[in-house]
This record gives C-alpha cells, sequence and structure tokens, in this order.
C-alpha cells in the first residue's frame, strides 16, 4: 500500500497583491505526474486546501479539476481535511458527490467521532486502510473554556481538550488494531517541537504548542499534519510528521524545499518513508546588503540561466544614511532584467527596518495578530497587558469563525 501525505496548498494566496494561479497550477500537475508516476494508491490533504474561506474562482476551478484528474491514476482514495484557512461549510458542498468518487471530505468536526473514523476500502471489497480524519477543530468542537478560567487555566484545558480528542479516536482505531491495515491520523494544529520557518499564525489561544508530538495514540502508525509549512518529523517521532507546504508562501520560505511524503505499508507495517521533492515553479529570493552589494547581486542573479516562471525578489538594503528615492532607483535598475523586484526594505545603522514599498504591501505580508500588536503598542497600551489583549483578539477571531461558519450552513 502505498499513501501520499500533503497540506497546505493555499489555492488563491495572492503574493503582495500577485496572482499565483498558474504557479499552483502547474504544482499540482507536478503533483498528479507524482502520484502517477509513485502508483500512489491513497491521497492525504491535512488541510488549508485554499487561502480564504471564500476562494476565488480560479481557485475553486484548480481544486476540482486537480480531483477529477486524479480519477484517472492509481489513487483509489482520496481524504481532505479542512485547516483553519478553509471554510467547512464551503468544503463540504459537494460531499456527498464526491464521496461516490472515493473522494472524502471532513470539513468539520461531527458530534459523533465515528463519522470521521474512515473505513477505505478495495473495490474487491477488501478493507484496505483506516483514517481517523480529525479536520481543524474549532472551539465549540473542543468545548474547553469554564467561566471565571484565567488565560494560563484556558490554554492548559485547550491542551488537555486536543489530547483528549485525539486520545478518543485513538480508542475508537484501537479495534482494527488487528486488521492488518494501515491506521493514520489526520490532523491541522500546531504540535510541540516543529520548526516553521516564520511566525506561523497560532490558531488557538495561548502559546503556539497545542500537543505533544507523543501524546498522539500508539495506535495510530503515521499522523499526517498540516498547518506548518516546513516538513519535518515532529519532536523527533518519525510518525508524526508535517509535509509543508506545495510552494514557498512567503520570502521566509525560500530555502525550505517542497515536497510530499511517500508512505510504504506491508500490511499494517509502515516499512518507508519518503519526501519526494515538487519541483520549484517560481524562484522566490531575499537579496541583502549595501546598496552596491545590492545592484551587484541583482545583476548576477539576473544572469543566471533558470527554467520557469519569472522570479519574485525582495531586496534588503543596509546603510548608515537615508537613502531617498532608493525604491525608484532600484526599480529602474532593474528593468529590462529577468525579475520582478516586489520587496525594498532598508536597514538603518540603529537596525530600524523600514519598507520603501507602499503601506498595502506591508500590511498585506503580516498576519491579522501582528497588525492587532502593532496597533496596541501604538496606541500605548503596556507590554505587560498584551497577552490579555491578544487573547480577547483570538477569542474575536474564534467567534467571528463560528459566526461566519454558521451563516455559511
Amino acid at each position: 500500500m502505498r499513501i501520499l501525505h500533503t497540506s497546505d496548498w493555499h489555492l488563491g494566496q495572492r503574493f503582495l497583491q500577485n496572482d499565483r494561479t498558474e504557479e499552483q497550477r502547474l504544482a499540482l500537475d507536478a503533483l498528479l505526474q507524482l502520484i502517477a508516476e509513485e502508483n500512489v494508491e491513497i491521497l492525504l490533504i491535512a488541510g488549508d486546501i485554499f487561502d480564504l474561506g471564500n476562494p476565488p474562482f480560479g481557485a475553486r476551478r484548480l481544486y476540482y479539476q486537480f480531483l477529477t484528474r486524479l480519477q484517472g491514476t492509481s489513487c483509489r482514495h482520496a481524504v481532505i481535511i479542512a485547516g483553519n484557512h478553509d471554510a467547512p461549510g464551503m468544503l463540504e458542498a459537494p460531499k456527498e458527490l464526491l464521496k461516490s468518487l472515493n473522494i472524502h471530505v471532513v470539513g468539520a468536526a461531527p458530534d459523533n467521532k465515528e463519522e470521521i473514523m474512515l473505513l477505505l476500502y478495495h473495490p474487491d471489497g477488501r478493507l484496505e486502510a483506516i483514517v481517523a480524519a480529525v479536520p481543524f477543530l474549532r472551539d465549540r468542537d473542543l468545548k474547553f473554556s469554564q467561566a471565571g478560567e484565567s488565560g494560563s487555566e484556558r490554554i492548559e484545558r485547550l491542551k488537555e481538550a486536543l489530547t483528549g480528542y485525539f486520545q478518543e479516536m485513538g480508542a475508537l482505531s484501537a479495534p482494527f488494531a488487528g486488521s492488518g491495515v494501515p491506521v493514520i491520523a489526520m490532523g491541522h494544529l500546531y504540535a510541540a517541537g516543529a520548526e516553521a520557518s516564520d511566525k506561523q499564525d497560532n490558531i488557538y489561544i495561548g502559546d503556539v504548542e497545542n500537543i505533544r508530538a507523543d501524546a498522539f495514540p500508539a495506535e495510530f502508525s503515521y499522523v499526517a499534519l498540516g498547518h506548518i509549512h516546513r516538513p519535518q518529523a515532529v519532536g523527533g517521532i518519525p510518525r508524526v510528521r508535517y509535509s509543508g507546504s506545495l510552494i514557498p508562501l512567503s520570502f521566509s520560505e525560500t530555502k525550505d524545499e517542497k515536497g510530499v511524503y511517500l508512505l510504504d505499508y506491508s500490511g499494517s507495517s509502515l516499512e518507508s518513508i519518503r519526501f519526494i521533492p515538487i519541483p520549484l515553479q517560481r524562484r522566490l529570493k531575499t537579496i541583502e546588503g549595501t546598496l552596491e552589494e545590492v545592484r551587484q547581486k541583482l545583476t548576477r542573479f539576473a544572469a543566471q540561466p533558470r527554467e520557469g516562471l519569472q522570479p519574485w525578489v525582495e531586496v534588503l538594503v543596509r546603510s548608515d544614511a537615508i537613502l531617498p528615492g532608493l525604491d525608484a532607483l532600484l526599480q529602474e535598475y532593474c528593468a529590462g532584467m529577468d525579475l520582478d523586484l516586489l520587496k525594498i526594505r532598508v536597514e538603518y545603522g540603529s537596525h530600524q527596518s523600514l519598507y520603501a514599498k507602499t503601506e498595502e504591501e506591508e500590511l498585506a505580508s503580516l498576519e491579522p495578530l501582528e497588525v492587532f500588536r502593532r496597533r496596541c503598542m501604538v496606541a500605548g497600551n503596556a507590554p505587560e497587558n498584551l497577552q490579555e489583549l491578544e487573547q480577547t483578539f483570538r477569542e474575536l477571531q474564534a467567534w467571528m469563525a463560528e459566526y461566519e461558519d454558521e451563516m455559511e450552513e
């Protein structure tokens, strides 16, 4: 049995207001080619299929085109869970139709956990895999909050609730221990020990480490996670892994190799785990140095032979003096080069980093929590008050997400 683990496609993402549809289409084409070449039988997509809850038409078309073309491959089953960026209602709208094609979609956690303990059957009627398909769990799914709790108490109860949820899924899978088939869990969260390329948005209150890697029940021979964009085993435990994103989603991810994990099973035994790179469709490059060094590096980079889409570049210029008109100067310097200069930063001797691009681009590069944090500081809030303010902001985000889900339903 050969299984492929992927996640965090973020279809529909705009990169500093630039469209990525072609880049994402090429990445999905490469993924389909890999599935065909490696004779993959089960595909696991661990959340954040889309970048927005209400994705644009082009993103939806990419998604459904991929699922349609998947039918012509060796892949007999696909299991898709929602991430924190996905709208459960939107993802589950064609659920029954897709199920007839052996594409199993779990957008929201049901009241009865047995409903997401998926039994996957071979066309000849044999059971061939069991997947505990746990989507991103919202506050209402965990029901951890109690009146009168302090912030630290709520954080601990959240961790207990998340751990307890997966332990219950482990208990539900226990009867299949002797079935001779893979027993796998899926999830979308931030596990302790994971390393992110940049500040991933913390999808729950409190600290980012919501569950320990060793807390996933031993009944699961593999735990396919989404949310962190860097591929890795978590906490030194090989069976608990993030596959990472298919393409770099920010300049901070340019050094990460992008790809998927291939799992080879013999019966219920996980024989091997292989990381398979996905070809880079567009180079993202950060160039740093003094103004003269940046110019030289831009010239050398533009002269390099390459394939694929035109590279996107950011530069960080270090200077002890104010550089008026830097944006226009560098854009003019790059005119005619085989690159698109998207972002320009200046770091002065005081180490204060300024953006020479527009305020809109600066805002687009920040997570909502970071925008809120900076606004609080500008308003004069003391640093010691930020934790409580951030907790309130997270609660408001969670409430808004639940409200949007209800409106969609």
